[in-house]
């Protein structure tokens, strides 16, 4: 077993003027308009970029790849953002850019790129949009890392230069500082996301989690894996859990995790990921060749874990954090759990199993519960739940969005827009969905044996309101209806679907709303 590799980011350096750039080895230009970098750029390579101009028809458009005596290791890349002001651009105009241009230049054979952007009028995070992105491509998973040792870095550093007057070098390396921070927890997420269903089997995420939250890193972690605790206190995630027990490598794993910032704490976060390390359906097996990809099941899991990195490096002040990783292998086996069992759920809600493919919503209905009973006692908490739970997003929303439906109390402190206009600013866009009275009536069972109907027989995109639904379920069983607007202790919760944002193979995990999250709780605390 090749020895564990956590994550790193790529130094990345405060370039001043681009004039005298002998440390590095190619120079990245991301900008929405070739004038607006002319000050900036060496005379010779400002003309060169301006005659290639002249002779490409979709310069404004296109990647361009020249070599020029005066650049950085005589290569530079031009990657234009194109229009950004059209009703339908956004930020990502810059990211998509960044990331292009990057990429590029790691291809021609660079390890040390200078990346040079001029921000934005209309964009006010462009800058940061863009060093995030130029991270990104620099990026290099976990299982590469540990077993192609020669391949372990894409980049040695990377020279980062912002085109605009007057220049401020102290908000500079904030900004630099902010986003090595971002895209380590991102890094993380890609980590345990991406990694097969054998490397990142539960026992290793608990193990990987362990090793990277170490005494120093101000994050408590706590693991139950004894399988009676798990019947007892979290009797839903036992039942998915079951048929993992006699394979000690797929045994789960419930991993708490805990952050509080210094000072009086005024905000706290309670979180519950997904993390199904495999996911076969279960009894329900999943048929016709749709069970590839189904390792990324575990990116709830493991982006919560990643906003814990990025508390762990910045440590926000007055700030606390909960985390719950409900980690399991949904198995096809003679212990699995079947349809029509009935289950007793920690919030002492009947629920009676409908399919075992919908084992997301059964996982983490307890971790729920459990966050609620210590969300009551914690200062202004919101609690959210993560995870890569329904294909009908994809169908609602397409696979680059994630879906935010509060519960009532949530939708008044409008929660969900929040995380939207957090995430417009920094190219984590979210989609707002909302939970309504029809999604209580289709989970309420008509039987008298049960509480709860946990799922239908229909794959949710196929279903009417396939992803509102399974929402109403998290909230009906773990008691968080109980905490409604007209409760004496409303609670706010926010689930939020990242099955269409989380990624899918063969490319590495997205490592969202990773971003977002820290736009909205962190940024205004450290930056």
């Amino acid at each position: 077993m090749a020895p564990l590799q956590l994550p790193t980011v790529v130094d990345v350096n405060l370039v001043k003027n681009l004039s005298s750039l002998t440390d590095y080895d190619a120079l990245v230009v991301v900008t929405t308009c070739l004038d607006e970098t002319t000050e900036f750029l060496d005379n010779s390579v400002a003309k060169g970029l301006e005659s290639f101009r002249q002779l490409h028809t979709d310069f404004n458009n296109d990647v361009t790849f020249f070599l020029n005596d005066n650049a950085p290791g005589k290569r530079i890349i031009y990657s234009p953002t194109g229009a950004v002001d059209r009703d339908h651009d956004d930020v990502r105009r810059f990211s998509d850019a960044a990331l292009a241009g990057v990429k590029k230049a790691l291809g021609v054979g660079s390890r040390s790129p200078v990346l040079a952007c001029f921000g934005s009028k209309t964009y006010r995070q462009a800058n940061l949009v863009t060093l995030l992105a130029a991270l990104e491509a620099t990026y290099v998973p976990l299982q590469i890392r540990e077993d192609v040792p020669e391949r372990r870095t894409k980049a040695d550093k990377l020279g980062f230069f912002i085109g605009q007057k007057p220049a401020d070098d102290g908000c500079g390396q904030k900004l630099i500082d902010y986003a090595r921070a971002v895209e380590l927890g991102r890094a993380v997420g890609r980590d345990i996301g991406g990694a097969d269903p054998e490397r990142m089997a539960p026992p290793r995420v608990a193990e990987y989690v362990q090793e990277l939250f170490g005494k120093s890193s101000g994050i408590k972690v706590d693991i139950i894996k004894d399988k009676k605790e798990f019947e007892k206190d979290f009797p839903l995630f036992a039942a998915v859990n079951r048929a993992s027990t006699c394979v000690d490598r797929h045994h789960g794993r419930l991993i708490f995790l805990e952050y509080k910032g210094e000072g009086e704490i005024n905000t706290t976060a309670l979180l519950v990921g997904k993390g199904i390390t495999f996911d076969t359906g279960g009894l329900d097996i999943k048929a016709g060749g749709i069970m590839a990809g189904m390792s990324y099941d575990k990116c709830g899991a493991a982006n919560v874990t990643g906003f814990f990195k990025v508390l762990s490096e910045l440590k926000p002040k007055q700030f606390k954090a909960i985390g719950v990783l409900a980690v399991a292998r949904n198995n096809c086996g003679e212990e699995g759990y079947t349809a029509d069992e009935i289950i007793t759920s920690r919030g002492g809600v009947r629920v009676r199993v409908g399919n075992t493919d919908a084992e997301g919503r059964m996982v983490m209905a307890d971790p729920l519960c459990y966050i609620k009973e210590l969300a009551l006692k914690e200062v202004n908490p919101h609690l959210f739940t993560m995870a890569t739970l329904t294909g009908h997003v994809i169908r609602a929303y397409g696979t680059n969005y994630t879906a935010a439906l509060d519960n009532g109390p949530a939708r008044d402190n409008e929660t969900a827009h929040k995380l939207q206009a957090a995430g417009d600013e920094v190219g984590d866009p979210f989609e707002i969905s909302t939970v309504r009275r029809e999604d209580f009536a289709f989970i309420a069972d008509q039987g008298e044996v049960a509480d709860v109907l946990q799922c239908n027989n229909q794959g949710s995109s196929a279903t009417a309101r396939g992803h509102q639904f399974p929402a109403a379920f998290l909230a009906r069983v773990s008691g968080l209806d109980k905490h409604g607007r007209n409760s004496e202790k409303p609670l706010r919760y926010t689930h939020l679907d990242i099955a269409g944002s989380g990624g899918e193979l063969p490319h590495s995990p997205t490592g969202r709303p990773i971003p977002a999250l820290c736009q909205m709780f962190i940024a205004d605390r450290v930056f």
